[in-house]
């Protein structure tokens, strides 16, 4: 699969979908992506740490990620499957989706908070591996969020509150995995096997039409892979799904998880498969926590603060990619609380620095820091350095492409002077990390 490889080759058939990576979404910075399903009915995982920080071999039966859930029970000595017997009496993992209401979901609120954040883009999940869609989807024989649970197309709101926000909207699709259709055993390693029949490609590709003809999506973002029957052309297979998406949406991206087959960007998650994230097209995705999903387990400290979040989107921006961010909606359909702290002190940050982040490029020709942290990026006519040290501050600038008199924070003018290789700025006490933007000598 394309996913996470340094070196994916595209197949001849797909290199026709090669072409430039559209402005808007290079420009965007930060998206944000929503986990919501049956699992944010027990909302329960391990949270041992970030994908890439926790040993393979203990990934999958103390799995973090709580929208794993389905997965992580059949796992036998588990601690996932002990709760489920504890706490639920055992019960089938599809009970969840009948207690799923969403009774306190309204998408014009979450949207509200997302567009406050600045993000460019929002993606929610519209099947995760457990294959429950949160729309009407073929032949899924009732096993949706319009026949049971919610009630409700829940894409379909989701889509016309980012459109009325002004963002791009995009679907998130486990084209890799699914638990209910395939029947597979649980996954306990990385080799376990996945669906790569005819009928679940043929399955798959309907429900991508769908979405295509039914939310005109900007964004195809494919999750862990594409089943093998379906990567060879054919009137059901995915390179006639991208030309249907194309055709529909010529301003569309889509990502590097639909197998070894074509993709607009590159992604990394958490910090596994950070190779990737080269050039100037690539995406980071975490969640808000250690899982995408809601995690009751998780407390204060598994999860970023605004200024975290901030130095998170900045280095990622000050690298030439976009940070997407996720939320992990409570089953009722309200943010949690802390992590809309997270988003808000987001949102007032970029509210005064997001000239920083948004539309900008990486400063190749300036080195980041860590002591103190700084990270450098570039608008037209404008270098910025964000630092979240308070007082004094150097900033290395041996070639002198600066003009240290025109340092300003926002609109005010801040003191600098030239000291040997050194920009010496000075910055009062400040709370968060604040942007010092200079007028380049180029």
């Amino acid at each position: 699969m394309a996913m996470f490889k340094t070196d994916p080759v595209r197949p001849a058939e797909y290199r026709a979908f090669e072409r430039p990576l559209p402005e808007w979404f290079r420009g965007s910075a930060l998206g944000i992506f929503v986990h919501w399903g049956p699992y944010s009915v027990p909302a329960w995982a391990e949270p041992t740490g970030e994908l890439g920080a926790v040993p393979r071999e203990e990934w999958y039966a103390h799995n973090p990620y709580a929208e794993w859930y389905a997965n992580t029970i059949r796992i036998e000595g588990s601690p996932a499957h002990r709760h489920q017997q504890e706490v639920h009496g055992g019960a089938p993992y599809d009970d969840f989706l009948d207690q799923w209401k969403a009774e306190e979901f309204d998408a014009d609120e979450v949207l509200a908070v997302v567009a406050a954040t600045g993000a460019g883009y929002f993606i929610p999940t519209t099947k995760h591996h457990d294959g429950v869609t949160l729309w009407d989807a073929p032949a899924t024989d009732g096993r949706n969020t319009v026949a049971r649970g919610p009630q409700r197309d829940l894409i379909a709101e989701f889509a016309d509150a980012t459109r009325a926000r002004g963002l791009r909207f995009g679907v998130y699709y486990s084209g890799g995995l699914d638990w209910h259709f395939s029947d597979l055993p649980p996954i306990d390693r990385d080799d376990a096997p996945a669906p790569d029949d005819l009928a679940y490609a043929e399955y798959a590709h309907d429900h991508v039409i769908d979405l295509i003809d039914r939310y005109r999506p900007d964004i195809l973002w494919g999750d862990i892979r594409w089943p093998q029957a379906g990567i060879e052309p054919g009137p059901k297979s995915l390179a006639h799904a991208f030309q249907e998406f194309y055709d529909a949406v010529p301003e569309g991206v889509v990502n590097d998880r639909w197998g070894e087959s074509h993709w607009d960007f590159r992604t990394s998650e958490y910090v596994h498969g950070t190779a990737v994230e080269v050039g100037e097209a690539w995406e980071n995705c975490r969640g808000i926590g250690l899982s995408f999903g809601h995690n009751r387990n998780e407390g204060p400290e598994h999860l970023l603060t605004a200024d975290e979040a901030v130095r998170l989107l900045v280095d990622v921006v000050s690298r030439g990619g976009n940070l997407l961010l996720n939320i992990g909606l409570e089953a009722s359909g309200r943010i949690p609380d802390a992590q809309r702290q997270t988003l808000e002190g987001l949102g007032e940050w970029n509210q005064r620095f997001g000239h920083a982040v948004f539309g900008a490029r990486p400063e190749p020709r300036l080195q980041p820091s860590d002591e103190p942290w700084v990270r450098w990026t570039r608008t037209d006519g404008a270098v910025h350095a964000v630092t979240d040290q308070p007082g004094s501050i150097r900033l290395s600038d041996p070639d002198r492409l600066l003009d240290e008199s025109s340092a300003r924070i926002g609109d005010l003018p801040v003191p600098a002077s030239r000291d040997g290789d050194a920009i010496v700025v000075e910055v009062a006490d400040a709370a968060t990390p604040v942007a010092i933007s200079f007028r380049p000598r180029d």
